[in-house]
């Protein structure tokens, strides 16, 4: 990661933004989006506990400008470019909004796709 990004200075102090952080804000907007199953690096436990949500992502930041890649496992089935499209929109915005930074880029990288089995019904065998 890059250094800590001095976002603002006030007659109050300054406000620094680590990459980090912008980093956390990537990852859980990307886990929002219906269709991604995780991050890549990411456990199941980590993303149900919110924890290391940093992990999967890629943030270079500069004075006003971060680029962002992120690597993403999608669920089996869904259509690959309009997910895509929802996670950089959604990375963008919650970036944005939440930074004042300007995202310059957001690059998805599919790095794998889940098959999630289902498990047959609890069925009750009898021996003979």
């Amino acid at each position: 990661m890059e250094k800590a990004l001095q976002h603002g200075s006030t007659d109050v102090g300054t406000v620094r933004i680590e990459p980090d952080v912008v980093g956390t804000i990537a990852g859980l907007a990307a886990s929002e989006v219906p269709g991604v199953t995780g991050m890549s690096g990411v456990s199941i436990v980590e993303m149900l506990r919110k924890s290391n949500l940093s992990k999967g992502v890629k943030v270079t930041v500069g004075e006003r400008e971060a680029a962002v890649d992120v690597y993403v496992i999608l669920d089996y089935g869904v259509k690959i470019p309009e997910v895509a499209l929802r996670v950089q929109e959604n990375v963008r915005t919650a970036i944005e909004t939440m930074t004042g930074l300007v995202v310059v880029e957001v690059n998805v990288h599919v790095q794998s796709v889940a098959i999630h089995e289902t498990k047959p019904e609890n069925r009750v065998e009898t021996l003979t």
